[in-house]
Formats: C-alpha cells, structure tokens, sequence
C-alpha cells in the first residue's frame, strides 16, 4: 500500500473511536439524567418541607464572625499595639455567610 495507513491499523483506530465515542456519550447522558432527576426530587422537597429555623428559610444570615461589618480587627502576633483591620475571613467581606443548617438551600 502506498502513503496509506494499513488496512488492519485503520480498523483498530476505527473500532477504538467507536468505543470511546460510545462511553463518551453513555457518560454524558448518564449525568444528564442524574442531573434532571435530582432536580425534580430537590423542587418535590423543596414544595413540602419546612423551612429551616435557623435562618428562617432564606439560606443565609448575618455572618457570625463580624457580625455584618465585613472586617474583623486582627493582629499579627499579640500585640495591642498594632490592630489591622482586615477582610473577614468567614464571609469574604460579603457581610453574609450561607446557612450550614441547611446549606444554604433553606429549608430542612
């Protein structure tokens, strides 16, 4: 055979395309399915549960840490004498953090 690939390799590589195209695809569906069957079980849960008590069903609350201010005071050794403000670390400077009563979904 001239400049070609040989016929047995040529039916090798095919076969393998054939089988990875085929447990790509079974992957993909797979997790599409799990995906969308989780959501609808999330949304049949969401409709009768009750909503959590710890943060009254919205999925957060005023972070505990610096109880909304979005800095905490911080000192790098023990030392009064040099206070830094610095971001909180909890809630990231959002002055909120989610919920882990019920991970932030609110409701139990």
């Amino acid at each position: 055979m001239m400049g070609g690939v040989q016929q047995p390799l040529r039916a090798m590589g095919a076969a393998a395309a054939v089988i990875f195209g085929g447990m790509l695809g079974l992957s993909l569906a797979s997790s599409v399915t799990v995906r969308a069957i989780r959501a609808a079980a999330d949304a049949k849960r969401k409709t009768v549960a009750l909503p959590c008590g710890v943060c009254r069903g919205k999925g957060f609350y005023i972070c505990k840490l610096c109880k909304g201010n979005s800095t905490i005071q911080w000192s790098p050794l023990y030392d009064p004498v040099a206070i830094n403000p610095c971001v909180c670390p909890t809630c990231d400077g959002n002055r909120v953090q989610k919920c882990l009563n019920c991970l932030g979904k609110g409701y139990n």
